[in-house]
């Protein structure tokens, strides 16, 4: 398993972009996520590609349906020659009304839609890398025309890990079949992704013939570590606010059904509804912080990852952003407990 770590979005994003990358190298880290927020997933990439040497730099996640699969493929292929290889392509659907009132772009069938972006992807690198004429016609996307002038051509490590994010089956059975990573939600339990993902994932790699085990699968887990009981419980609550929320959205319901929660997720979506935010976190009990959330002192959450993860993710990062020059020490702490457990 790997450790990695997942990058902030307040402050100087950009400007302090490389020092950040640096300091996630240095510290040991395997490798660096970016997410789409409140800003660009592939811009901080760009900096930290000529910051670093070893460290994988990836997206969790860029969202496909805002871009258009050519602009995400050019954009992908010069990260993986920046970077000589080592930049990891996340996508994300998003919801539908993000997609249609917020990027003002089309929606429907998320799942068949996703599929064929990533073989237009592929149609476009093979491309690239080949210098022959671009062919793919699909029910959402038509890519007839690459003409010289407009070909960056081929790069010297053309096989760009592509990654998909989801909750539901539906996409984990997509990332079975024709990706090479999937990302588990940080609302997740050891119990769901038993139950749900690895099934999913599974059932979609028989259908390429394709061995399950292929698959990557990477998540950010919550983690309260306070380096005093005060600190611990400030991260306590807030990390039951964070499950509130979530467990709150349709979308996520799924995860309650494996524990028997869902009539928990109902309350919430009422109360949600209802505006009630205070009021929610109240409804996540003592044993449900367990299952979606691990406590442990600084110095074993290296352990705690290994006892929860082992055999069922392969990367994983805490859902706490990394900014470098703070809470250095405690991040030197986890990094050196992840060591010690057997992590890379």
């Amino acid at each position: 398993m790997k450790l990695d770590a997942g990058l902030g979005t307040e402050g100087d994003y950009l400007k302090g972009m490389d020092k950040t990358a640096r300091a996630t190298e240095d510290l040991g880290f395997a490798g660096l996520w970016t997410s789409e927020t409140k800003h660009d997933a592939f811009l901080p990439l760009a900096i930290a590609a000529n910051a670093t040497h070893e460290i994988e730099l990836g997206t969790s996640v860029a969202i496909a349906f805002s871009r258009s699969p050519m602009e995400t493929a050019q954009t992908a292929w010069d990260l993986q020659d920046l970077s000589e290889g080592r930049f990891v392509l996340g996508l994300g659907t998003q919801v539908k009304a993000h997609i249609t009132r917020r990027f003002s772009m089309p929606w429907d069938r998320p799942a068949a839609r996703l599929r064929e972006y990533i073989l237009a992807l592929r149609a476009i690198w093979g491309s690239f890398q080949t210098e022959k004429p671009l062919q793919f016609e699909g029910e959402y996307y038509q890519h007839t025309l690459m003409t010289p002038f407009f070909d960056p051509g081929p790069i010297d490590h053309p096989e760009i890990p592509i990654y998909i994010a989801g909750v539901n089956t539906r996409l984990a059975n997509l990332a079975g079949e024709i990706c090479d990573g999937f990302h588990v939600h940080p609302f997740h339990s050891p119990e769901y992704v038993r139950r749900t993902v690895i099934p999913a994932i599974a059932e979609g790699a028989r259908k390429s013939n394709r061995d399950p085990e292929q698959i990557t699968l990477a998540t950010s887990a919550f983690v309260i570590a306070g380096e005093n009981e005060e600190r611990a419980t400030e991260q306590r609550e807030s990390v039951r606010a964070q499950i509130s929320f979530y467990a709150s959205t349709p979308t996520y319901r799924t995860v309650l059904e494996a524990h028997g929660w869902e009539e928990v997720g109902e309350r919430l979506g009422t109360m949600a509804r209802e505006k009630k935010w205070r009021e929610m976190p109240a409804l996540i009990t003592d044993e449900m912080l367990a299952a979606f959330a691990i406590e442990a002192a600084p110095d074993e959450i290296g352990r705690a990852l290994r006892e929860r993860y082992e055999g069922l993710i392969d990367r994983v990062a805490l859902y706490l952003p990394f900014v470098s020059g703070e809470r250095d020490e405690f991040w030197q702490t986890v990094v050196e407990s992840a060591r010690a457990s057997g992590r890379t």
